[in-house]
């Protein structure tokens, strides 16, 4: 992808130094876009048969895991952290 920007910028380099150097001379003409005629329409028309969705709710009896948190003494890491202490000033 580089490689092709770095063509098309030289060839854009090379284009405006020879048109400065009069040695490629541009005879650009006067254009024009073509002419459109746009007339009134109608968009089609669409019939469509959709069927119904509903949403409700309803009572269920099902089986329901349940946790039961307890109590127990483990051990557990620390980290005890020392300030350091400032250095005395010297005199």
């Amino acid at each position: 992808m580089r490689a092709i920007l770095a063509i098309l910028g030289l060839a854009a380099v090379v284009v405006v130094v020879m048109a400065s150097l009069g040695m490629l001379n541009l005879n650009l003409q006067s254009g024009s876009l073509p002419e459109v005629k746009l007339e009134g329409g109608k968009a089609p028309a669409v019939q469509a048969d959709v069927g119904e969705v509903g949403m409700g709710t309803t009572n269920k009896t099902i089986q329901v895991p349940t946790v039961v948190m307890e109590n127990k003494v483990i051990q557990v890491p620390t980290v005890e952290v020392e300030r350091a202490q400032p250095a005395p000033a010297a005199k």
